[in-house]
């Protein structure tokens, strides 16, 4: 059984097209309009093993939130489709990943439930003229659409690229990991018998 999802998102603020195949190769094809959110969900793809499609636009000329927050939104309700009733997955991901002087932790759990613990500190607001605050805005919604317990930890860094970075690739990794078919497992990870 194939797992990918496509989902469109169309709103006064932004017009979305995001597809994905968890059991794909890395491939990546990212416009969102938003170079370095381009580049941070290449990782995502290249990492996870995902082949990502995205296409967007939004109001920009207000700012970017409303542009990150809905790609977030629909990467966290396409993974949640494309996963169906989770029989046979591991469930459970981590990853630490450095870059340089960089080092961040992401865990996760497609538990059903979202949550987000968000613990990354920035030296500065922006990279570039990105908001970096908009990235914890991307990862809520993957936790709420998604509906994932995620642990995000930037445990050092000096440099906003270099702590971002290591975080989305991070995720890749766990996410990978998660979604991953487990051998020894052919029914829903749980004692409840649902996820």
């Amino acid at each position: 059984m194939s797992r990918n999802a496509s989902i469109e998102r169309v709103t006064k603020e932004t017009n979305i097209k995001l597809s994905l195949s968890l059991d794909g190769s890395g491939k990546a094809k990212i416009d969102s309009s938003i170079a370095f959110l381009d580049h941070m969900l290449e990782q995502i793809a290249r990492h996870g093993l995902i082949d990502l499609d995205v296409a967007a636009s939004g109001d920009r000329e207000i700012d970017d939130h409303h542009t990150v927050e809905d790609i977030g939104i629909c990467f966290g309700e396409a993974l949640r489709d494309a996963l169906g009733d989770k029989a046979g997955i591991i469930r459970y991901g981590h990853a630490y990943v450095p870059l340089d002087e960089s080092l961040s932790r992401v865990v996760l759990d497609l538990s059903g439930r979202p949550g987000l613990e968000f613990h990354v500190g920035f030296p500065k607001e922006k990279v570039g003229d990105f908001d970096v605050d908009l990235f914890r805005e991307f990862f809520q919604a993957i936790a709420n659409h998604g509906r994932v317990t995620l642990h995000v930890d930037a445990l050092r860094g000096d440099s906003n690229h270099h702590i971002i970075e290591t975080v989305f690739k991070a995720f890749g990794r766990a996410l990978r990991m998660a979604v991953a078919r487990d051998p020894g497992q052919s029914g829903i990870p749980s004692t409840k018998g649902a996820l």
